[in-house]
């Protein structure tokens, strides 16, 4: 997903277990209507489990904490990334347990995280949404890989991108995947949502050349297909999220489903925003056709920005819910960078304030609300900005 992150940093466990005791005596009450979000990403061992070969004993405290965390913040719902490379943070007999867990792709982990997730969240009236990477096989093309893993049942729609593994959005046998995965999610936890990323095409920078799909596209065409290969790779996108939610709306009425793009659509849009990479022609999908048709129930576009800069947060977050690109009224939760306090250049905690108050200012709102990325900065602390998050 984000381009934000750098490396992995250290849970600080102390101001978690005091978190958790001030929310187990102080739970706090939440809106029904307004999203107030927060990413919580398992690869690379960023947020949970926030290091390798933690204890199942030290996974399940750092789940209550994450958790108690988010109700002290005022949160009222926590996205878990439970597939993050065709891998489960969850009981699964379709894909193999997360690497990210035990160290070893397919080994358990003695218990059940998204499981425990819920029922943690449950106590202190927090929604859970499943977020998962469609398409992205493997972080690390080296790894070994289990025996369920999509790698080897769809071996022949997995392409290797640089040091990457992906599967093919063209595939059909791979679009089918996502749905029974996706299914297999609903049909068995008590989730509020399901949730995408921004990544169904790689990022260009993440691969050297073009995405390795010449044979499939050349036999699109020779099949009699008409459209240039960046509307074609559009199509397979679109394809997938169109028929992800009929499967919601069918299977569970009333379960949100969402997706989280780059925040630029396209260069342009709007005129006076610089862009180098966009949504659009770079990762080839398109949000605001998903919008104009209501595949989806909310957008939370990654507004990684400040306020006034070639960016700028208010100018995006404007277009994104102006009607003429959003004419049904879609909510758009603006991601909200969190981890921009701890990069180089960090931000001052009062361009985060600036922007849940410009967030909020800007109509049509819609229910309106805001998504972090990502939990770890509120559990760390960093600048004193869990108070300031619990109290905007």
């Amino acid at each position: 997903m984000h381009l934000l992150f750098l490396k992995p940093c250290v849970t600080g466990m102390v101001y978690c277990i005091f978190s958790c005791i001030l929310s187990f005596y102080s739970s706090p009450s939440l809106s029904c209507t307004e999203m107030r979000g927060a990413w919580i990403p398992s690869v690379y061992n960023l947020d949970f489990p926030s290091r390798k070969n933690m204890t199942a004993v030290e996974q399940l405290r750092e789940i209550r904490c994450l958790v108690a965390v988010a109700a002290r913040c005022r949160l009222n719902n926590i996205f878990v990334q439970v597939r993050s490379e065709g891998d489960a943070l969850y009981s699964s007999s379709i894909e193999p347990w997360s690497r990210f867990l035990t160290g070893r792709q397919g080994h358990t982990p003695g218990f059940d995280p998204l499981q425990v997730f819920i029922k943690e969240a449950k106590l202190r009236g927090i929604a859970v949404h499943a977020w998962i990477n469609p398409y992205r096989v493997a972080t690390n093309a080296t790894n070994s890989f289990d025996r369920k893993h999509v790698s080897r049942s769809l071996a022949p729609w997995t392409r290797r991108v640089g040091n990457l593994l992906w599967m093919d959005p063209s595939s059909i046998a791979a679009q089918n995947h996502v749905l029974r995965v996706v299914k297999d999610l609903i049909s068995r936890y008590s989730l509020a949502g399901i949730h995408i990323d921004d990544y169904f095409y790689p990022y260009p920078g993440q691969i050297l050349g073009p995405f390795p799909d010449t044979h499939a596209y050349l036999s699109y065409r020779t099949s009699g297909g008409r459209l240039g290969i960046g509307d074609w790779r559009r199509q397979n996108v679109n394809t997938l999220v169109h028929k992800l939610s009929t499967l919601i709306r069918k299977e569970r009425p009333g379960m949100k489903f969402g997706i989280s793009p780059f925040g630029i659509y396209t260069k342009g849009s709007p005129p006076t925003v610089v862009a180098d990479l966009d949504q659009l022609n770079c990762l080839y999908s398109d949000p605001v056709l998903w919008m104009h048709h209501g595949w989806v129930d909310y957008i939370a576009p990654q507004l990684y920005w400040k306020e006034g800069s070639p960016q700028s947060f208010s100018t995006l977050l404007r277009w994104w819910r102006s009607p003429k690109i959003n004419p049904r009224g879609i909510p758009i939760y603006p991601g909200i960078a969190l981890e921009r306090l701890t990069q180089r250049n960090s931000w001052p905690v009062s361009e985060i304030v600036l922007q849940m108050r410009l967030e909020k200012a800007i109509r049509p709102r819609v229910g309106g609300g805001f998504i972090l990325w990502r939990l770890h900065q509120l559990v760390t602390d960093v600048k004193g900005i869990s108070s300031v998050i619990a109290h905007e």
